[in-house]
């Protein structure tokens, strides 16, 4: 009988450890065709795709609120919160749960969850920002990776509110 991996499990996959002074975390998820990255301190929780509650009077953008061990959260749509398609939900969709600070815990649906990786600082690329580009404030860098691009989220910007 498989089992599902931790976090932990997973971002020891290929043996090195380094320290994490030189190096993040990330979890990499798909949006559509692209991959994005999530810095894994943030990460709380990740669980497959539930029923959803609707709130009224929201954006579009925040689907509902789910009950997570007696833990009310609100799930959003970081597709539609970045000007993507609407999602599609399928078998790989699943809702990561993050934990800010200034925010608290939140959801957000992504189409799949990927792996985890380790890069260094010589392996991210800094975004300039323009800032009459929406999307640009919405990625912090763009990571290098077995040869893949892999667009580093601003979780900072990402927010539940609509003007943030």
């Amino acid at each position: 009988m498989e089992q599902l991996k931790t976090i932990n499990e997973l971002s020891n996959v290929g043996g090195e450890v380094k320290s994490s002074a030189d190096t993040i975390q990330y979890i990499v998820i798909r949006l559509g065709d692209e991959q994005y990255g999530i810095d894994i301190r943030f990460v709380d929780n990740i669980v497959r795709m539930q029923s959803i509650t609707r709130v009224p009077k929201v954006p579009a953008y925040l689907k509902g609120v789910i009950n997570l061990r007696g833990e009310v959260i609100p799930v959003m749509s970081i597709r539609l919160k970045m000007g993507l398609p609407v999602d599609e939900i399928t078998r790989a969709t699943r809702i990561i749960i993050l934990k800010l600070e200034q925010q608290g815990s939140f959801g957000i649906l992504v189409d799949e969850v990927r792996e985890v990786v380790t890069l260094s600082a010589d392996q991210i690329d800094k975004m300039s920002y323009d800032s009459k580009d929406e999307k640009a404030n919405y990625i912090t860098g763009v990571g290098k990776h077995n040869n893949e691009l892999i667009s580093l989220l601003n979780l900072n910007s990402i927010t539940l509110e609509e003007n943030a």
